[in-house]
């Protein structure tokens, strides 16, 4: 069963710092929450690599999408305008986070559990995570004055339980030992993005450069994903095990809730039926995928004054 959160509801009791946590959170609109339970993607599912997976017609750089996909973005948009809150007035998705940030973007890795990791593997999750936001980005380049062809996305950060866990040189990174109220690693909330939306890190010990934008959560046997304004949640050995691949599927998926798309538990736009964004259904960032993300940012590039 999918849980309705609203965002205002979670302002106004004050649980807005505990979204990162329990990281059932979607993008602001907080509904469906994103939970493994709605986020399940096994790969004995009849996960599809056709035509319209791998056809790209991105070269269009205004509004000027396909015809056969008109129909459909239309009804995703108008489905998300009627179902989110404020969406045109929301101020912390994946676009305003690389604008913020002049094209850099900063991770902490939440480290959970007892398993030890190299500093190979550290930079090996980097590379990763940054291949992956890369994708997001490559579809916006060039498309209605969108500013970066790349964005530069760094780990500056580990959550870990004991640093200790943390194999090899740790200079480069900040190291936090600290736990959130269920006993997990996480990194200093003073720190982080999501709590600072004002781009006020002066509270932040570690400083402002070392500040994060996002958080990637790696947690030992967890099935799906999870993922908003706040970041990403999958499995740690789904993850590590998926190091070196091209589209790590899940984590794309997540980050497409970063960048302000819906899920689709319930309903198919007409026409379409493999996207990333539709769970268990496509590999990479579709078409279809890159329309959607570039709608949203046709709608919200005049707050940039570009």
């Amino acid at each position: 069963m999918k849980s309705i959160i609203a965002l205002s509801a979670i302002l106004s009791t004050g649980l807005a710092a505990t979204i990162p946590s329990n990281a059932h959170s979607q993008i602001h609109k907080r509904a469906p929450v994103c939970s493994f339970e709605d986020h399940t993607f096994n790969d004995k599912n009849a996960w599809t690599t056709t035509s319209d997976v791998s056809k790209r017609d991105l070269g269009q750089t205004t509004w000027n999408p396909p015809s056969n996909l008109v129909t459909p973005l239309k009804q995703v948009w108008d489905h998300e305008i009627k179902t989110y809150s404020n969406p045109l007035g929301f101020k912390n998705y994946g676009y305003d986070q690389v604008i913020d940030g002049k094209g850099k973007i900063n991770y902490c890795v939440r480290w959970e559990g007892t398993a030890t990791v190299t500093a190979a593997q550290r930079a090996k999750v980097e590379t990763a995570i940054r291949r992956q936001f890369s994708k997001w980005i490559a579809i916006l380049a060039g498309f209605e004055k969108f500013p970066y062809k790349t964005v530069d996305v760094n780990v500056v950060g580990w959550a870990v339980k004991n640093k200790s866990q943390l194999q090899g040189d740790t200079s480069g990174i900040q190291v936090y030992t600290t736990t959130d109220s269920e006993g997990i690693p996480e990194c200093d909330p003073k720190c982080g993005r999501f709590f600072h939306q004002n781009n006020d890190y002066s509270q932040c010990a570690a400083g402002e450069a070392r500040h994060y934008d996002q958080s990637l959560w790696l947690t030992p046997g967890f099935e799906g994903g999870a993922g908003g304004d706040w970041g990403q949640r999958v499995g740690q050995d789904y993850f590590m095990q998926n190091l070196d691949t091209d589209n790590i599927h899940i984590v794309l998926h997540e980050l497409g809730h970063t960048f302000a798309l819906d899920d689709f538990y319930d309903w198919t736009p007409t026409g379409v039926t493999n996207f990333i964004m539709l769970a268990g259904s496509a590999m990479e960032i579709t078409e279809f995928d890159a329309w959607m993300a570039r709608d949203w940012w046709r709608n919200l590039k005049s707050r940039y004054n570009l």
